[in-house]
């Protein structure tokens, strides 16, 4: 594992309690981070950031509610000192089906938690990190935000979302010692895949030329050096991680 510098470094990783976020917090606590797992299940992540050792510490948060997110913003900031790096990764795949045949009230959830989740995530850490003139953030998209897969436009649409959040964000902040970027993954197997049919797991493995699914700890090696102060340059940009997927 290539050592990444992050010691003294203080951060949230969101969905951070299973899967991708646990993945990244062991990797950026490898690297000499201290880390706060935001996550809606109280008694996972509580456990998880006992298991992820001292010094890890963890904050309820339904993303969907930006009082909530606020108040465990500022909470981490009285535990941590400071917030330097978010990684907004907490998300849901939620059911399968067509447009026509998709029920709004599930489009909107998924919409609420992946976008709009992210949205409140980077609103209500931005401005410390601005005021201090550092920060870095890593939004976690998708390969489906770019080219959308069938029987998950909701997904899909809520990732693309994210992507542009992302770019406009980065050009907002340029001006400043704050980089603001997004990964778009394939699909990794975690108990997202829980929520989606066979099928379209069978779907999502046949669009991968590298023939396997995503590996949590690709993905944490990529975020820990896109939050690291050597991505001084970068920002407003995706980075790919998907098997030979991505086409553009």
């Amino acid at each position: 594992m290539n050592q990444i510098d992050l010691e003294g470094r203080m951060a949230v990783v969101t969905g951070g309690a299973q899967g991708i976020g646990r993945a990244i917090a062991e990797r950026l606590i490898a690297s000499g981070a201290r880390v706060s797992l935001w996550d809606a299940d109280a008694e996972l992540v509580e456990r998880t950031a006992g298991e992820l050792g001292e010094g890890t510490v963890f904050q309820v948060v339904d993303q969907v509610d930006f009082g909530r997110v606020e108040s465990a913003a500022r909470a981490t900031e009285d535990v941590l000192g400071r917030i330097d790096i978010l990684v907004a990764n907490a998300g849901i795949a939620g059911m399968n089906a067509t447009v026509v045949e998709y029920p709004v009230e599930e489009w909107r959830r998924i919409v609420d938690i992946n976008l709009n989740g992210v949205f409140h995530c980077c609103k209500a850490i931005l401005p410390a990190m601005v005021a201090r003139n550092y920060g870095r953030i890593v939004n976690v998209a998708s390969i489906a935000g770019k080219e959308g897969n069938p029987n998950a436009a909701a997904y899909s649409a809520s990732k693309a979302g994210v992507i542009a959040l992302t770019k406009s964000l980065g050009k907002e902040n340029a001006d400043k010692n704050i980089s603001v970027n997004c990964v778009t993954p394939a699909a990794a197997r975690t108990r997202i895949f829980d929520q989606m049919s066979q099928s379209h797991i069978d779907y999502m493995l046949s669009r991968i030329p590298r023939g396997r699914f995503l590996k949590t700890d690709e993905v944490a090696a990529m975020i820990a050096w896109l939050v690291s102060e050597e991505n001084s340059f970068t920002t407003g940009a995706v980075f790919d991680l998907s098997g030979g997927r991505a086409t553009y």
